[in-house]
């Protein structure tokens, strides 16, 4: 059954102690290759389900080994590397048709009071009630572009701010709201908005690593920001935030992927603009 809801994609079939199965989201089959984000959420997901519920994940890095296919399941298959006083490690692998798509290593934590520092660049961005919603590769969320999503000269440039947010209410589960988070943080990309020539804009997401904060709803809306670092070797570094409207910072991210220079043929080019909506410019 095709999940409807972000808690629907994040609630897995359990089907052995360490194993459980995920279905992929609605319009996964229109696209190519699965939502990273719906890959790493579900894994987080899988590894949450095997922590005491006092634990919750402070951090998690995943490698994207091959890209998902649309047409099966998810089967995550968790290693319970250690559980010590306050934390506890676990090592989740995505499996499809016996071939590994995505391996996460994930670490949860019990919450302990404690002073708080934020030195994670912001920007003032406009409210997400004034913004239009655009259509986006995550179907479970809306999105609000604060940097619009163009076409020019054939080259996508893609968002590096976005407000986000679940399309349903979400439960009040801390752990389906830090998975939904992690849904979120692999849209976009901090290479969206540069005009380097030759340098692609965007590309398949090669390892993605994020790092929990303050608890956010994510049924609320969320400011996603990411900034380029490093581009080299056809490969782009860049880091970037999760916010809430009040200015909370919820989660910091870190992302690396393939940067090919990609220029779009006429159908290709008709169908991207179709999908986002939006008039190529020369």
């Amino acid at each position: 059954m095709t999940p409807s809801t972000l808690a629907e994609l994040l609630d897995l079939e359990r089907l052995d102690r360490d194993l459980f199965r995920g279905q992929n989201e609605p319009g996964a089959r229109e696209r190519y290759s699965l939502y990273g984000g719906q890959v790493a959420a579900q894994a987080l997901a899988a590894a949450g389900a095997t922590v005491s519920g006092d634990r919750l994940p402070h951090s998690f890095h995943g490698y994207f080994l091959r890209p998902g296919r649309v047409d099966l399941p998810v089967i995550f298959d968790v290693n319970r590397d250690r559980d010590g006083g306050s934390f506890s490690a676990r090592h989740v692998r995505a499996v499809q048709d016996g071939e590994v798509i995505f391996s996460m290593l994930a670490s949860f934590h019990t919450h302990r009071e404690s002073p708080t520092f934020d030195a994670v660049p912001t920007r003032d961005a406009p409210d997400p009630e004034t913004l239009v919603s655009r259509p986006s590769v995550a179907s479970l969320v809306e999105v609000r572009e604060v940097t619009p999503t163009r076409i020019i000269k054939r080259e996508i440039r893609h968002p590096d701010r976005i407000w986000v947010r679940a399309t349903t209410p979400l439960p009040d589960d801390p752990l389906v709201h830090a998975c939904a988070l992690a849904y979120a943080s692999d849209l976009g990309t901090g290479f969206g908005q540069t005009q380097v020539q030759g340098l692609a804009t965007g590309g398949p997401s090669i390892d993605h690593a994020v790092w929990f904060h303050a608890p956010l709803r994510a049924d609320a809306w969320m400011l996603l920001e990411l900034t380029p670092r490093k581009a080299l070797s056809s490969r782009g570094v860049y880091d970037g935030s999760l916010r809430n409207a009040a200015g909370e910072l919820g989660a910091v991210i870190a992302q690396e992927m393939l940067l090919r220079e990609l220029v779009l043929d006429d159908e290709s080019l008709g169908r991207v603009a179709d999908f986002l909506g939006v008039t190529p410019e020369e």
